[in-house]
C-alpha cells in the first residue's frame, strides 16, 4: 500500500513536531509542517506560499514530509476495526471474470481478459477460426507490483507488428516497444520520451506519435507546453525520427495529434492549445510531395475526423453547433464553407461511431444513452434497441466487419458486452460478468434539483430497496464538473460494496460536463466556475431535504478537477458534509498552469496572470486559499499519488499542510500518498482495492459507525 516509516527524531526535527488531536478513540499526531517566506505579487496584491517547499518532488525533505504523513495516516487507519472486513469483502466482490469485446487484427481475433483480482488485465487471442486462447501480451510480467500498466496497444494495417506503450508508476510518460504479432518477439529498441500520445500505423511501414521535449528538472513536474508529432519508419533508431508538426517557436500547441484513415490515404492532424478547441489539418498520403492542408484555421471549435470514403470526409463538429453535428465535404476543398451536413445537430448532444458501413449517432439524453443507426447516403436505418436505460460504450468497428460489439452498464448493472448486427439491429449478450452481486436488490431513480441560480441539474441515486428516508443513511456524493466531461451512468465495483452497506450512490451532472453540450459546459468554466459550486452544493442540500441523509451521514468525493470541486466546496461550506475525500486534486489555482501541461487547463478555468479580475476570481475559491483558522472542517482524508504528473501531487501536500495547521475541533485531516502511483490510470487492482477500503472505512467511522451498518454481508446471489 503506501510506506509505513517510523518518524525518527534526527531526520525530521527541523520538519516536524507533534500537534496532537483526538477523534473518538484514536489519537493523532500530526507532523507539524514547517513554514518558509515566499511571496508572490498578481497586480500589486501579495499572496503567501509558505509551503512552497512542498513543490519539490525531488528534494529529501519532501519526501520525509511523505513518509511522516503516510505513517500517520496509516496508524489512524489500521485503528478503524474493520477496514480488513471491508477490504475482504471488497476481494471477493472484485473477484470475478472480466472479458473485453473482441476484435480483428490480421489472422487473429484479440481481447482483454481479467481472471478477477489480477493487477492487470492480459491480452488474450486466438485464430480467427479457431477457439484456441493464447496469452499475447501479460502486463503483469511488467513488473513485480503490477505499478507498470498497458497504456495502448495499436497493430499495423496488416496486424503483423503491433506497437504497445507501458507507464511505469502512474506516470504520464511512456515508453513504445515494438514487436512482431506472429512471434510475439521484439523487433527493435524501445521509444522513450513519449506524453499524451496514440500510434498510428501508415501500412506496416511506420507509426506516428506524439511527445513534448524532456522537460529540465524534474519529468514528474516540470512544465510542458511544446507538443510535437513525430514519424516512426520501423527499423530506425528514435533520433531519426521525422518531425511532422510542431516544434516552432512562432506557435506553440500544448496537444498535437496525428491519425491515419483506414483506408492509409490521409494523415490527419489535430492541434490545440487547450483542453478545448482544435485546429486540423490534413494530408494526402498518396502524394508524396503533398503539402498540409488546413481544413480548420482556429481553435475556437472542435473538430475531428470520424471516417472518409475515399476523398469524401466525414467530420464531427461542434462548430456553429454546441451539441455537435456530422458534416461532409470533399478533402480538395474541406474548409467549414464547403461543409454539407450528413447528420444534423439536435437539441441532444452527439458522439458519433463508424463501422460495418455505417453511423451510429448516441445522443445524450439526460445523461442516458440513445443510438440512432445511419447509412453511408446518410438515410437513418433504425433505433438501436439497447438493453436499458444507462450508457451504451461506442457501437463501432472497422468497415469490413460484419459484427460489432459494444459494452452497456449502468449504477447498479455490471458492464456486460453486446454482439451487434448491424443488417438486423439485433444484439445479443456476448458476455456478463458473474458477480457476487444482486443487482435486483437495488434502485436506481433521476431526479431533477435546482441549483442557487435556479438552474434545473439532473442526478442518479442509487441505493437498496427498501431504503428508509431516515436522514441517517451513509451518502457518498460523487461529482466532477469540468472539461466537457460527462458522468453517465456506470457501475463500480467498489460502490456496490458502499451500497451493500445501506449506503447512498448519488452523482449529479454538473455544469461544467458536457451532458447538455458546449453551452453546459461554458456555463461552468472561468468566471462562472462557481456554478459548479453551487451545482453540488444544492445536490447535497436536495438530498437532506428529501431525508435520505443528514450532514452527519454526507460524504463529498471527486477526483482531479472533481479534487478541486470537493476542495472548493468544503472549504465554503464545511457545515453541509461530515466527510470530504478530495482526490488528486488541482487545488492551488493560483500556480496549477506552472506544472507539467497545466496551462492548457485555461479554457476551463483561466489563469492568475491573465488579469486582475480573473486573479480575484480564482483567489476567491482556490481550495489551498481559502482554508481559514478556526474553523471546523469536515473528516478529510486528501488522496494522491507520488508520481501524479498530470496534477503533481503539490496541490494536494500543501492542502493538507494548510488544512492541518488550521483546523479546529477533533475532526481529522489526514493525506494518503500512494507510493509508486500516478493520476488513476493503469492502478493496479491490489492498490485500488486497499484505497476503496481505506476510504469506506474512514468515511463510515467519522460517520460514527463503530461498526459495519450491515456486518452481515454474506455472498450474494449469483447473477450472470
Amino acid at each position: 500500500m503506501y510506506q509505513r516509516i517510523s518518524i525518527f527524531a534526527g531526520a525530521l526535527l527541523a520538519l516536524t513536531s507533534c500537534k496532537q488531536e483526538s477523534t473518538s478513540e484514536i489519537t493523532l499526531n500530526y507532523p507539524e509542517t514547517k513554514k518558509v517566506d515566499t511571496v508572490d505579487t498578481y497586480f500589486g496584491t501579495e499572496v503567501k506560499d509558505p509551503y512552497r517547499w512542498l513543490e519539490d518532488d525531488l528534494s529529501e525533505e519532501t519526501a520525509q514530509w511523505v513518509k511522516a504523513q503516510n505513517e500517520v495516516t496509516g496508524s489512524y487507519l489500521e485503528e478503524i476495526p474493520y477496514r480488513k472486513q471491508l477490504e475482504e469483502r471488497l476481494k471477493e466482490i472484485w473477484n470475478y471474470e472480466k472479458i473485453g469485446a473482441p476484435y480483428k487484427e490480421g489472422d487473429y481475433t484479440y481481447f482483454s481478459k481479467n481472471d478477477g483480482l489480477q493487477n492487470q488485465s492480459v491480452i488474450y487471442r486466438k485464430k480467427n477460426d479457431s477457439e484456441v486462447e493464447e496469452v499475447f501480451l501479460d502486463p503483469n510480467t511488467f513488473s513485480e507490483d503490477g505499478t507498470t500498466s498497458l497504456g495502448g496497444l495499436s497493430f499495423s494495417k496488416s496486424g503483423n507488428l503491433a506497437a504497445y506503450s507501458i507507464s511505469e508508476g502512474g506516470s504520464d510518460w511512456r515508453k513504445v516497444i515494438v514487436m512482431d504479432a506472429a512471434t510475439k518477439e521484439i523487433v527493435e529498441d524501445t521509444l522513450v520520451d513519449v506524453k499524451f500520445s496514440g500510434i498510428s500505423w501508415k501500412g506496416d511501414e511506420g507509426f506516428f506519435y506524439s511527445s513534448y521535449d524532456k522537460p529540465e528538472g524534474s519529468e514528474l513536474s516540470a512544465k510542458t507546453d511544446q507538443h510535437k508529432l513525430y514519424y516512426h519508419k520501423i527499423g530506425a533508431p528514435q533520433n531519426e525520427d521525422q518531425l511532422i508538426f510542431g516544434g516552432t517557436d512562432a506557435e506553440k500547441h500544448r496537444y498535437v495529434g496525428g491519425y491515419v484513415t483506414e483506408d492509409d490515404s490521409y494523415l490527419m492532424i489535430s492541434a490545440a492549445v487547450s483542453t478545448n478547441g482544435n485546429k486540423l489539418f490534413l494530408k494526402d498520403l498518396n502524394d508524396a510531395n503533398g503539402k498540409l492542408v488546413t481544413i480548420v484555421d482556429h481553435t475556437d471549435s472542435n473538430t475531428n475526423l470520424l471516417t472518409n470514403e475515399g476523398s469524401t470526409l466525414y467530420l464531427v463538429t461542434d462548430l456553429d453547433a454546441p451539441n455537435q453535428r456530422v458534416v461532409k465535404t470533399d478533402a480538395a476543398n474541406p474548409t467549414p464553407d464547403n461543409w454539407e451536413d450528413f447528420i444534423a445537430e439536435t437539441e441532444n448532444v452527439l458522439s458519433p461511431s463508424t463501422g460495418a458501413g455505417y453511423f451510429f449517432a448516441e445522443y445524450m439524453v439526460d445523461a442516458v444513452s440513445k443510438v440512432m443507426q445511419y447509412d453511408y447516403d446518410g438515410n437513418l436505418v433504425r433505433e438501436v434497441d439497447l438493453p436499458g436505460i444507462g450508457s451504451v460504450g461506442r457501437i463501432g468497428g472497422k468497415k469490413e466487419d460484419t459484427t460489432l460489439y459494444y459494452s452497456f452498464t449502468n449504477y447498479k448493472t455490471p458492464g456486460s458486452s453486446y454482439a451487434f448486427n448491424p443488417e438486423d439491429g439485433t444484439s445479443e449478450v456476448y458476455f456478463s460478468p458473474e458477480i457476487s452481486f444482486n443487482p435486483d436488490d437495488y434502485v436506481s431513480e433521476q431526479v431533477f434539483y435546482t441549483s442557487k441560480d435556479g438552474t434545473k441539474v439532473p442526478m442518479i441515486i442509487t441505493h437498496k430497496k427498501g431504503l428508509e428516508k431516515n436522514g441517517k443513511n451513509p451518502t457518498m456524493l460523487y461529482g466532477y464538473g469540468g472539461f466537457n466531461i460527462s458522468l453517465t451512468p456506470s457501475f463500480s465495483t467498489a460502490m456496490a460494496v458502499w451500497m451493500e452497506q445501506g449506503g447512498i450512490y448519488a452523482v449529479p451532472n454538473l455544469r461544467g460536463g458536457g451532458e447538455y453540450g458546449k453551452a453546459w459546459h461554458d456555463a461552468g468554466t472561468k468566471m462562472q466556475k462557481q456554478n459548479v459550486f453551487d451545482d453540488f452544493i444544492a445536490a447535497g442540500e436536495y438530498l437532506i431535504k428529501e431525508g435520505y441523509t443528514s450532514s452527519d451521514y454526507l460524504s463529498i468525493r471527486g477526483g482531479s478537477n472533481g479534487g478541486l470541486l470537493v476542495g472548493a466546496v468544503m472549504t465554503q461550506r464545511p457545515d453541509l458534509m461530515k466527510v470530504a475525500l478530495p482526490a488528486v486534486g488541482v487545488l492551488d489555482m493560483l500556480r496549477y498552469h506552472t506544472f507539467t501541461a497545466g496551462a492548457g487547463w485555461a479554457y476551463d478555468y483561466g489563469t492568475a496572470e491573465d488579469s486582475q479580475e480573473m486573479f480575484d476570481y480564482l483567489k476567491g475559491y482556490s481550495p489551498v486559499h481559502n482554508v481559514k483558522a478556526g474553523t471546523q472542517y469536515p473528516a478529510t482524508m486528501v488522496t494522491t499519488g507520488d508520481h501524479d504528473d498530470r496534477v503533481v501531487p503539490a496541490h494536494s501536500f500543501k492542502f493538507a499542510a494548510e488544512l492541518q495547521d488550521k483546523q479546529t475541533g477533533s475532526n481529522p485531516t489526514l493525506i494518503r500518498i500512494e507510493t509508486n502511483a500516478g493520476h488513476g490510470a493503469g492502478t493496479p487492482v491490489s492498490k485500488t482495492i486497499e484505497l476503496y477500503s481505506d476510504i469506506f472505512s474512514f468515511a463510515l467511522y467519522n460517520m460514527g459507525f463503530k461498526e459495519l451498518p450491515n456486518p452481515e454481508v454474506t455472498k450474494k446471489e449469483i447473477k450472470g
